[in-house]
């Protein structure tokens, strides 16, 4: 066991516990460690320690050529990879200075805003389940499976998707998903209703939550937070809305802002969220019908693998095949940061690259690393059940903790 600081009081008379608060406990994953400092079943202080999944993904992948570092980006946020492998091509296509055509904007749009419904239908339903209530929890997940099937049809994988290509997908998504799509348009909404109805005016639900880990604008800022968490203290930041990427300037969409950063304002806020990422997907299909129906990545060939048929019958497209798999494509030599709105904050990729075949420097902004160094602070004088339903509510994903 590691070393921790050693807690006193100035008060003798008073006498302190210490509880292991994972990892082995079932809402800590098997990998977070909380030590608290207990007062009978009041949390005085805590020390929170990672580094149990430590895979070093930022040095794998400043050992490997550009677009075989997608699948090490599907195990940050696995709840939402699909976000985290187009947050990686865009980074590239920065570096690289590739305008990718409208159609290919959209289709990413569609995917990471399911992958945005995925990841919340995880976090809201485990709260549920956090909180006493099982039924939500399993409503929604038969919605999840929805979603996996789409990706299963788009790119044959389901949790790391490691789905589409630097410059667009490496296929063009076929009828059977588009029709997959707007059946999940149609069967969700009702569910997500309903699901709103078991918790929004619940009332053990809003006791247990409303007024919970309540945290400020100024604190959420000083922390670094982004995304959910932070709009829910009434901070109206959203980076496909502030910096827009894959054309998310051309959507109709509202940002949901909450009001007292508790953690009954983060489910609330995780809820509109999918509302919007809906409404947003059904824009994204309306206007890839007004778009050419052949195109699904840019013309970059010394990045995209040709048609297999081209390589068996076009030395060209031979010498582009070997090239990539090999790693024999050099690059321009540049400083790039690019970042998308992850489902649990903002994610973003800074790369230094020397022009070599492979990133110089690479780091990989994790949302819930950031986002969980709050913990231990705003646990100080809760009750350990309320501990228990902020973590769930700050939407840590293992994964993200240490690459």
């Amino acid at each position: 066991m590691q070393n921790h600081p050693v807690y006193t009081d100035n008060d003798p008379q008073t006498e302190y516990s210490t509880l292991n608060l994972g990892p082995t406990h079932p809402a800590t994953h098997g990998v977070f460690q909380n030590v608290l400092q207990m007062d009978g079943e009041r949390i005085v202080s805590g020390v929170s320690t990672i580094g149990y999944i430590h895979r070093a993904f930022e040095k794998i992948a400043e050992h490997r050529p550009f677009y075989q570092i997608t699948p090490l980006t599907d195990r940050l946020n696995y709840c939402s990879s699909p976000i985290n492998n187009m947050g990686w091509h865009m980074t590239v296509e920065k570096l690289l200075n590739i305008q990718t055509p409208k159609r290919v904007d959209y289709m990413r749009v569609i995917i990471m805003e399911l992958a945005r419904i995925a990841d919340h239908i995880i976090c809201n339903g485990v709260l549920g389940v956090d909180t006493g209530a099982f039924t939500g929890f399993l409503y929604m997940m038969e919605h999840r499976e929805e979603i996996y099937e789409i990706y299963e049809e788009i790119c044959g994988s389901r949790l790391t998707t490691n789905i589409g290509r630097i410059g667009g997908f490496e296929r063009n998504f076929n009828h059977i998903a588009f029709a997959k799509i707007k059946k999940f348009l149609v069967r969700f909404p009702p569910v997500l209703r309903e699901f709103e109805a078991l918790f929004n005016r619940n009332r053990i639900f809003v006791d247990r939550t409303k007024g919970v880990a309540a945290v400020t604008a100024a604190d959420a800022l000083s922390y670094s937070w982004s995304g959910p968490i932070l709009r829910a203290t009434g901070v109206d930041y959203d980076v496909r809305a502030m910096e827009p990427y894959s054309s998310y300037e051309d959507f109709d969409f509202e940002v949901p802002v909450g009001e007292n950063g508790d953690v009954y304002s983060r489910f609330l806020v995780r809820n509109e969220e999918m509302w919007q990422s809906l409404r947003i997907i059904e824009q994204a299909l309306a206007k890839i019908e007004k778009e050419p129906t052949d195109i699904f990545h840019a013309d970059v060939p010394a990045f995209y693998l040709p048609p297999k048929e081209e390589v068996y019958n076009n030395m060209e497209a031979l010498i582009y095949h070997f090239k990539i798999v090999m790693g024999e494509v050099d690059t321009p030599t540049a400083e790039v940061y690019h970042a998308v709105e992850g489902a649990n904050g903002e994610l973003g990729f800074y790369l230094i690259n020397d022009g070599g075949r492979s990133p110089y420097r690479l780091h990989f902004r994790r949302p819930s690393f950031i986002n969980y160094q709050m913990y231990a602070p705003m646990s100080k004088g809760m009750l350990l059940s309320d501990a228990i339903i902020n973590m769930s509510s700050l939407n840590v994903i293992a994964g993200e903790l240490d690459a």
